[in-house]
């Protein structure tokens, strides 16, 4: 039977980080798949969990968490209501969290511990499980779904100037109309670190299988992005989708109860490439 479990653990500055966990309680030892969401995204997105179970019934079991600075709250897991938060954060402090799930995951305290997981990001958080990926043996097995290419792929380069000149710049979420805020704090992030947050580098680094996964119709990360993860780590694999969008057909709200036919097409090659 599939099943759910729920967690509720403290990421970067102790802000909670909402978790579940998604399996078949027949499947013994399954392989683990933690999913790292995208830029103003949470893990209940759209049809985020029709992918939870069908990873399932293929025989994992699948995590996916909020950021802890995405904007959500315990309260509010699917609204960006938090936008003090939403304009704190970094890259850096991503990275921290994605680290703090593998360590959850990792260290038995609230699931059976795993010597190592498969890791799953889209869109930005692909860039960060790319960095991740590098950083860590932990990673058995990396696939990005419409991953960035840059950080700076999350913005118009020209209004950077501006931004660092004001402290804040606000992006448009089309969905909800909201202007949520950034802090020119993101932007010393990138200053600061500069080779750390550099995922072309850090591309070169992998050394993991890893199965680039992108769209050729995506309006949002251009195929050209994907290239170039490809063109840095040519042991990687790349797939394109034909006519697969930035999140495979999917939107937020998601009201049908079967997966999108493009996003299917995601799960099974993820599904044969990390049981090869």
């Amino acid at each position: 039977m599939i099943k759910k479990q729920y967690f509720n653990i403290p990421g970067a500055k102790g802000r909670s980080m909402l978790m579940d966990l998604t399996f078949d309680d027949a499947v013994k030892n399954a392989p683990l798949v933690i999913f790292a969401h995208g830029f103003k995204g949470f893990k209940d997105w759209g049809s985020h969990n029709l992918p939870a179970n069908y990873f399932a019934e293929n025989g994992f079991r699948f995590l996916k968490f909020n950021f802890s600075h995405n904007g959500t709250t315990t309260d509010h897991p699917a609204e960006f209501v938090d936008l003090i938060a939403f304009a704190d954060n970094t890259f850096t402090m991503e990275l921290d969290d994605l680290n703090t799930v593998i360590d959850f995951a990792c260290g038995g305290s609230g699931m059976p511990a795993e010597p190592w997981v498969y890791l799953i990001g889209h869109s930005m958080g692909g860039g960060i499980s790319i960095i991740k990926t590098a950083e860590d043996d932990r990673v058995k097995k990396l696939v990005t779904m419409a991953a960035i290419s840059s950080f700076r792929n999350l913005w118009d380069k020209d209004t950077e100037e501006q931004w660092r000149l004001q402290g804040m710049v606000y992006m448009l979420n089309k969905r909800t109309g909201q202007q949520l805020p950034l802090k020119v704090s993101l932007l010393h992030d990138l200053d600061k670190y500069p080779g750390r947050l550099d995922i072309i580098a850090k591309a070169k680094e992998v050394k993991q299988p890893w199965l680039i996964i992108h769209g050729d119709a995506d309006p949002t990360v251009p195929l050209s992005c994907a290239e170039e993860l490809k063109a840095a780590q040519p042991d990687a694999d790349l797939l394109i989708i034909h006519g697969a969008d930035h999140t495979f057909g999917s939107s937020q709200p998601y009201l049908e109860s079967t997966l999108p036919p493009l996003l299917v097409e995601f799960c099974k090659q993820s599904i044969v490439f990390f049981n090869k």
